[in-house]
């Protein structure tokens, strides 16, 4: 097809949506995934779980790292032989957050025993 058969073609087409002989499909809403379950779905039996900072700071002292993120809070200690990071989400009540995930691991990056880690840094 030429340009101008092309352009009798889209003038055409216009002039019959005009007279309504095409409806356009109705736009689509853009819809968000349903939200997943909460942080505390996830939570398993383990050390410090439900425990709040403050908690945590009298048991270790001050965090090596203290992240705070939209829903998580990490705070990370160590003390040479081993790092615990725990992770605090705000529980459903919306109160103070509470751990609900703990990993610990050597400082070369070996897993390990998330209470030997806690008691390794409370024997200091």
């Amino acid at each position: 097809m030429n340009r101008s058969g092309l352009a009798l073609a889209v003038a055409l087409s216009s002039a019959l949506a005009a007279c309504g002989g095409v409806v356009p499909p109705p736009a689509t809403q853009i819809s968000r995934p349903p939200a997943g379950p909460p942080a505390s779905a996830f939570t398993r039996p383990g050390p410090l779980i439900g425990s709040d900072a403050r908690h945590l700071m009298q048991m270790f002292g001050q965090p090596r790292l203290d992240v705070r993120e939209t829903t998580v809070r990490k705070l990370q200690f160590a003390n040479g032989r081993c790092v615990l990071d725990a992770y605090l989400y705000v529980p459903p009540q919306g109160k103070e957050p509470l751990v609900t995930h703990v990993d610990a691991r050597t400082p070369a990056g070996a897993d390990v025993d998330p209470a030997s880690c806690a008691a390794a840094l409370q024997a200091k």
